[in-house]
């Protein structure tokens, strides 16, 4: 299983996610360029000392990050058509989030292998990025049985 950032542009959410993924033991791909400057130090102080704990691998464009990934690319949407509790994960998963203003373009939308969505209320738009990434990479670690790995870890 790993979690992908397309193009992100709020640097807390992005330490956030990094932090998610050290505690999950979940290694993350963030595509770029980023919507802000990022330096080794500011993802440390996003972060926090999470940055160290974390698998962390830098593309420099969509095109350098596609050949990377091995699995299904599962891409998590406001337009997805599949709500993620009725998706049935597998652990070589990858789970893209787009950018917290602009989602993905219609190229990676197309490109992915499944688009899921959260269900929300009908006059609500979205959630924060991090707490979507958050649901849906815990409900497909608790399908694949990825939090026994942690576990077993401690």
């Amino acid at each position: 299983m790993r979690l992908a950032l397309y193009q992100p542009d709020i640097p807390q959410n992005t330490g956030t996610i990094v932090r998610l993924c050290a505690c999950l033991g979940v290694p993350l791909d963030i595509i770029e360029p980023c919507g802000f400057t990022f330096t080794e130090k500011q993802l440390r102080r996003a972060a926090m000392d999470y940055a160290e704990r974390a698998e962390l691998r830098r593309h420099i464009s969509w095109q350098d990050f596609k050949p990377e990934v091995t699995g299904r690319l599962v891409l998590a949407s406001t337009k997805g058509a599949i709500p993620y509790t009725e998706f049935s994960f597998q652990a070589e998963d990858t789970i893209l989030l787009g950018q917290e203003q602009a989602g993905v373009p219609d190229a990676v939308h197309n490109y992915v292998d499944a688009r899921l969505t959260i269900p929300m209320q009908g006059d609500a738009r979205s959630l924060n990025i991090a707490v979507a990434g958050a649901m849906i990479l815990g409900e497909a670690l608790r399908q694949t049985d990825g939090f026994a790995a942690i576990v077993s870890d401690t």
